[in-house]
């Protein structure tokens, strides 16, 4: 009797979690729980952005309620077609692959691009030599920590102060972050220097043309059109003030 109460209540709240994930557009998925998908999760909540997390380990979610609040997660098998599914791939944004084991990592990417091809992922690499084969998976982008820890101890001797600058904005509660908005289709070409894009929220930076050129520091007469992407250093605020000032020049 003792189970089958807790197999029914498990049940019932996988359902309610279903129902709640169901409401959610352009969110991302972790795939993987511990050490580093927690840090995803931490930098996705501090910047406004709504996430799914899935790992095999159920206590790692009931660890981290309180850092959490109002955590959206699936336990199970993140390679699963019926999880991902439950976690509304078709309706995200992007998924990271984060376990600790590269083979699982593989898995999640292939089950992921095969259910939903538009998916923008990100995966976690332990071993260098299995970077090309997640890309040829279907991976748009590879992190090894060995790599990617090597030019930050170098950035650390050699650039300091850079290093001191984006840690501090990262760590600052202000959650000031390097952010990219898309200018959406149907925008008419318009010259920066009309666009007014002044706030106390957000510093324009650079823009990356549709042909994946890039114009750093844009003077006044550089021109904004429908495919450009606008690099900015912005707020939660300043990245939402920046959207709807571009949607509001359509039409």
């Amino acid at each position: 009797m003792f189970f089958l109460e807790k197999d029914l209540d498990y049940s019932l709240r996988r359902r309610r979690m279903e129902k709640r994930i169901q409401k959610l557009r352009q969110h991302f998925i972790i795939c993987g729980f511990g050490r580093v998908g927690r840090s995803v999760g931490g930098e996705l909540q501090n910047t406004g952005r709504h996430f799914v997390a899935i790992d095999t380990e159920e206590a790692r979610f009931e660890d981290n309620l309180e850092k959490f609040p109002g955590l959206l997660c699936l336990q199970g098998d993140a390679s699963d077609d019926d999880l991902l599914e439950a976690a509304d791939i078709l309706d995200a944004r992007g998924l990271f692959a984060v376990t600790g084991d590269d083979s699982r990592n593989l898995m999640i990417i292939i089950t992921a691009r095969q259910l939903n091809p538009q998916l923008r992922i990100v995966a976690r690499a332990q071993e260098s030599r299995n970077v090309e084969k997640m890309r040829k998976v279907g991976a748009d982008a590879v992190i090894s920590p060995d790599f990617t820890g090597g030019i930050r101890l170098a950035s650390a001797m050699v650039r300091p102060h850079v290093v001191s600058f984006l840690d501090e904005m990262v760590r600052s509660d202000k959650n000031v972050r390097l952010e990219e908005v898309h200018v959406p289709a149907g925008f008419p070409a318009t010259r920066v220097g009309d666009l007014r894009l002044r706030s106390p929220d957000y510093v324009l930076l650079a823009l990356r043309e549709e042909d994946g050129s890039w114009v750093f520091n844009p003077r006044v007469d550089e021109v904004v059109s429908s495919g450009t992407t606008i690099i900015a250093l912005a707020n939660p605020s300043g990245r939402a003030q920046l959207k709807a000032h571009l949607i509001e020049r359509i039409g």
